[in-house]
């Protein structure tokens, strides 16, 4: 876990680590309609035991002149258009991620790693 500094102002120095924009980035995705994060095995085990993982499917790096780069994996709902939400995402993302911690984002990657097919799809047609 990496942390950058912002500008120094009279009493110190505001430090935001990077799990910290992972969850913004988390909860800025999540409430895009039709997008649900995708985590990793290890992460899923542990969301099992309990613990809630705030940073699911989000990688952050903050370059050393304090650009936000994120990677972002994501499983989108049957029907939605993958690139109009991917971009909403993207945008939601950058928004949120620049207006909490007024640092700029040099990118963010939407990678569609599944199709939810929902409750309807799951039957199988005899």
């Amino acid at each position: 876990m990496s942390e950058n500094k912002l500008q120094a102002h009279d009493f110190g120095h505001v430090n935001i680590s990077d799990d910290v924009i992972g969850i913004i980035t988390n909860i800025a995705a999540s409430e895009i309609e039709g997008v649900r994060l995708q985590g990793t095995l290890a992460g899923d085990i542990a969301e099992i035991l309990g613990k809630k993982n705030m940073t699911k499917g989000v990688r952050v790096n903050i370059t050393e002149d304090d650009m936000v780069q994120v990677d972002l994996n994501i499983i989108v709902d049957f029907g939605v258009v993958i690139p109009d939400v991917a971009w909403k995402v993207q945008e939601s993302v950058k928004n949120a991620i620049e207006d909490m911690t007024d640092l700029k984002v040099d990118y963010i990657n939407v990678n569609v790693q599944g199709i939810n097919l929902g409750k309807s799809h799951d039957k199988v047609e005899e």
